[in-house]
């Protein structure tokens, strides 16, 4: 099989990589320089040196952020000394608990900068609010809800603010909720491939296809064609007898179909095999995805909207709508990434140069729509990419309301339920710290979350059951899985790279399942 990057494929790297390339390669496959270089430049403050919040620290600290502190102002008691594996035992106990996990934090990347604050969040949400919003992202771990919500409403005043990350955990439960005013996203590594365009050919491509003679060729040449290539071919001859229309009813589709399987000369042909299950895009018409044909449509690519706004990415989008609203086909940009195929070396960097020649052509068609100025680099990816952007626009912490809150248990009530019972245990620990948590209390204070109207499904009482175990004990397999999970979503933010959760996601480790409401 071919290569999918045939650059990269033919193009021999003389120089050996240096210290930083060899201790984040795998990384680097994930999200590239620019993602890595997003991470080096990243600032981020975690509130709590609890066993949850380290371990999130770890799985960002390894992959080489470029700051972190932590705003602790507790001291380590011997039950932190029992489950965070970033505290030093015994050796610990009596210390603050930011100095302690920073100290061995550090240790893990000596590269990553790392500091510990011992102020009370309160007194620096009244006294010094910039320098919270001086981070790129602010994770929060089982925050008292009154603060909590301080904290939100701060960091939602200004979209320029940091994101927040709500984490919640009980015992074998836990859920998070990422805070974010606007997220673009152009690099979402969608599993969508850009559109190969072969019912709408380029002028180059469809000559090609035309000039072959396969039935001279030799065999090993004819098993080499790519799928591409006959399909193009093929396609074409169809509409000169078809009133220049594809095959449109199902006897056509099928009819076309053998044509395609009638033109092996040996049935391992497996070109041939491939272009009889691709077959599909002769008829289905290649359009501007309805995802981003929605985003044509945002009030952020208004003329005033765009003086007013400074993002590439609003700007990059508004030239993208001309683009394709102006060209002959009225699709995206044609890319010149092609997928794996049946083909020989020869004739896969001639398609690929057909592609490149013409995606190049193109691009420098996009790039006339500009109206601010982009550097290359950035216009490249969002060319690449311009089938799978993103636009997220978030809402606030804790703005799920009783109504959606039914609807969730309606449609997830397993979720829901989990929801309300870690809701209802940071309100009762607010409100009453140095009382025991009870199942009454708990169902007392999830009915007037939900209503007395709402029923309650059966699942209730067993995430109830398990808040009132644990109700404030930390285990260590529940923080390492989420360390992962919310080291991946903070990254994604981060990076601008991937698509982060929405809404509320739940978690449960006792079924092992997660499910996300309010989304």
């Amino acid at each position: 099989m071919a290569s999918q990057d045939i650059e990269s494929a033919t193009t021999a790297l003389q120089a050996q990589p240096d210290n930083k390339a060899r201790r984040y390669d795998r990384q680097l496959r994930l999200w590239a320089a620019t993602g890595q270089s997003a991470l080096e430049s990243s600032r981020v403050l975690v509130l709590s040196g609890s066993a949850t919040s380290t371990s999130i620290l770890k799985n960002l600290v390894l992959p080489g952020i470029g700051h972190f502190t932590i705003l602790d102002h507790a001291t380590t008691s011997h039950a932190d000394a029992g489950n965070n594996f970033f505290l030093e035992g015994l050796e610990s106990v009596g210390k603050p608990r930011a100095s302690e996990a920073v100290r061995l934090l550090r240790e893990l990347n000596d590269s990553v900068d790392g500091h510990a604050d011992t102020r009370q969040l309160r007194s620096v949400i009244e006294s010094n609010p910039d320098w919270l919003a001086s981070f790129t992202v602010v994770i929060a771990h089982n925050l008292d809800s009154q603060i909590l919500a301080k904290l939100s409403s701060l960091l939602w005043e200004h979209p320029s603010h940091p994101t927040l990350i709500v984490v919640r955990s009980a015992g074998f439960l836990a859920e998070f909720f990422i805070q974010v005013h606007e997220h673009t996203i152009i690099e979402s590594h969608s599993e969508t491939p850009p559109s190969l365009r072969i019912d709408k050919s380029f002028p180059a491509l469809k000559e090609h296809a035309l000039s072959l003679d396969f039935a001279s060729m030799d065999p090993t040449e004819h098993g080499h064609i790519p799928y591409v290539v006959i399909l193009v071919r093929l396609l074409e001859d169809w509409k000169r007898s078809h009133d220049g229309n594809p095959p449109r009813t199902y006897s056509e589709r099928q009819e076309f179909k053998k044509s395609i399987l009638a033109l092996k000369v040996k049935p391992d042909e497996e070109n041939f095999d491939e272009a009889e299950a691709q077959a599909y895009r002769c008829w289905t018409e290649t359009t501007v995805p309805p995802e981003i044909a929605s985003l044509f449509d945002d009030p952020a690519i208004s003329p005033e909207a765009l003086r007013e706004n400074p993002s590439p990415f609003f700007h990059l989008l508004a030239a993208l709508k001309e683009f394709t609203d102006q060209s002959e086909t009225h699709t995206l940009p044609l890319t010149s990434t092609l997928p794996d195929m049946k083909a020989d070396t020869s004739n896969y960097i001639h398609l690929q140069k057909l592609y490149k020649t013409r995606a190049d052509e193109e691009k420098h068609a996009f790039k006339s729509h500009l109206r601010a100025p982009v550097d290359d680099a950035t216009i490249d990816l969002f060319v690449k990419n311009a089938h799978a952007l993103c636009v997220i626009r978030g809402t606030r912490w804790d703005t799920l309301d009783r109504a959606a809150l039914v609807n969730a248990l309606a449609e997830n009530p397993k979720a829901a339920c989990l929801h309300l019972a870690l809701s209802a245990l940071s309100t009762l620990k607010d409100q009453s710290p140095d009382s025991p948590i009870s199942t009454e209390a708990l169902l007392k204070q999830v009915r007037s979350i939900i209503g007395d109207e709402a029923e309650l499904p059966e699942c209730l009482d067993d995430f109830i059951g398990e808040v009132v175990r644990a109700p404030s004990a930390e285990l260590q397999t529940t923080a390492a899985f989420l360390g992962g999970m919310i080291a991946q979503e903070t990254i994604k933010i981060i990076t601008k790279q991937y698509v982060p959760v929405r809404g509320y996601c739940t978690i449960d480790l006792i079924e092992t399942w997660t499910a996300v409401i309010g989304s």
